[in-house]
C-alpha cells in the first residue's frame, strides 16, 4: 500500500509556461522556457494541453483510486485481539516526494526496455567524444551569452558543462540514434544552480515540421521542479502539452522519454509523470538527443553553475 501512495505523490504539477523557439546553429535547440520564479506549481496527475483542454487521463489517477480503496480496506479492518492496530504513517507532501537521491530506479528496468542499443557512459577523460557528439560553438540561447566547447569536460565517469558569470556555457547534440520512435534515459544532476541557468535534456530536429520537440527534462527559474514539454506546432505555449514534477535537481535522478506510435510518455526515477496519446501531437521527423545548460539573463548578477550527466542510454 505504501509503495502505491509514494508513486502518486511524485506526480508533478502542471506548468502553463511556453517555450519560444529560436533557430540557432550547430544543431542547438533554443526551446528552454523563461519561466517566472513566482509561477505556481500545483499537483496534477496528467499533462496539460495548452491548446486543447482535453488531456489524456494519466495512469496515476487509477493508481490513486486503487490506493484509496486499499487504504480504506486496511484502516477499517478490526484490530487484532492482542493489541490495537498501529496508526498509519503520514504520507509525505508531494514537494518532498522526489527531493532525495532516490533508489536509482530506471524506467528501462521498471518497464523492461531491453538492452542498451547505443549512448555514452562517459567512461573516458577529456573533451566529449567527437564521434558521438557535436559540441556547440555558437551564440547562446536567444543570442545571449556563448555556447563554448571549452565549457565541457569529461572525468570520473561524468560529463560536466559549466556556465560562468558572463553567460559562457555549453551544449551538444548526439550523432547517435537519430531516429523516429525509441526510448531514451539520462542520469543528470546540477549544483545549487543560479535560477538563470536552465538544464535541459531534449529530443529535437531543427528541420522538423511544425517545430516539433520533446523536452523530457527542463529546469527553469523554479529550481524545485523539473518540467516536461511536448511541442507539436510552432507558436510557443499555444501548441504544447506540459507537466512538472517536484525534484531536488542537486541529486542524481534518471529522466526518460518513451516515444512510440501510441504516444509519448515521460518518467522520473522510473515513475511515469507525463503522457500524451493525441496522434496529432506526434513529431513527424526523426529526432536526436541534445544536452544543454541554457542561460536566461535578467540583468542581475549570475552565479556560476554546473550540469552533470552520468550517462545517456538509448533503447529500442
Amino acid at each position: 500500500m505504501f509503495k502505491k501512495i509514494a508513486i502518486v505523490m511524485t506526480v508533478g504539477a502542471v506548468s502553463l509556461t511556453g517555450c519560444g523557439l529560436i533557430p540557432t546553429t550547430n544543431g542547438a535547440s533554443d526551446s528552454s522556457s523563461a519561466d517566472s520564479a513566482s509561477s505556481p506549481v500545483t499537483p496534477a496527475p496528467t499533462a496539460t494541453d495548452t491548446a486543447s483542454p482535453a488531456p489524456t487521463a494519466s495512469s496515476s489517477q487509477a493508481v490513486a483510486a486503487a490506493a484509496a480503496t486499499e487504504a480504506t480496506a486496511v484502516t477499517s479492518a478490526p484490530a487484532p485481539a492482542a493489541a490495537p492496530a498501529p496508526a498509519p504513517a503520514a504520507a509525505q507532501p508531494a514537494s518532498q516526494a522526489l527531493a532525495t537521491t532516490g533508489d536509482g530506479a530506471q524506467a528501462a528496468t521498471a518497464f523492461g526496455w531491453g538492452p542498451v542499443l547505443t549512448g555514452d557512459e562517459f567512461s573516458y577523460t577529456g573533451a566529449p567524444d567527437r564521434t558521438k557528439w557535436s559540441v556547440y560553438n555558437s551564440a547562446g540561447h536567444a543570442g545571449k551569452g556563448v555556447r563554448s566547447p571549452q565549457a565541457w569536460s569529461v572525468a570520473n565517469g561524468v560529463a560536466t558543462v559549466s556556465g560562468d558569470a558572463a553567460g559562457t556555457t555549453g551544449g551538444m547534440s548526439a550523432k547517435f540514434a537519430e531516429q523516429r520512435f525509441g526510448r531514451w534515459e539520462t542520469r543528470m544532476k546540477t549544483n545549487a544552480r543560479d535560477p538563470k541557468y536552465h538544464p535541459v535534456l531534449i529530443l529535437n530536429n531543427n528541420s522538423a515540421p511544425n517545430c516539433a520537440e520533446i523536452d523530457y527534462a527542463e529546469g527553469s527559474s523554479v529550481t524545485s521542479v523539473m518540467r516536461f514539454f511536448l511541442h507539436y506546432a510552432c507558436g510557443g505555449a499555444d501548441f504544447q502539452t506540459t507537466a512538472a514534477t517536484p525534484v531536488d535537481g542537486t541529486q542524481w535522478h534518471n529522466y526518460a522519454v518513451e516515444w512510440t506510435p501510441a504516444g509519448i510518455s515521460g518518467y522520473v526515477d522510473g515513475v511515469k509523470t507525463f503522457t500524451d496519446t493525441n496522434p496529432a501531437h506526434q513529431p513527424a521527423a526523426v529526432m536526436k538527443q541534445t544536452l544543454q545548460l541554457d542561460w536566461f539573463p535578467d540583468g542581475s548578477a549570475t552565479k556560476p553553475s554546473q550540469m552533470q550527466v552520468d550517462w545517456v542510454r538509448v533503447y529500442q
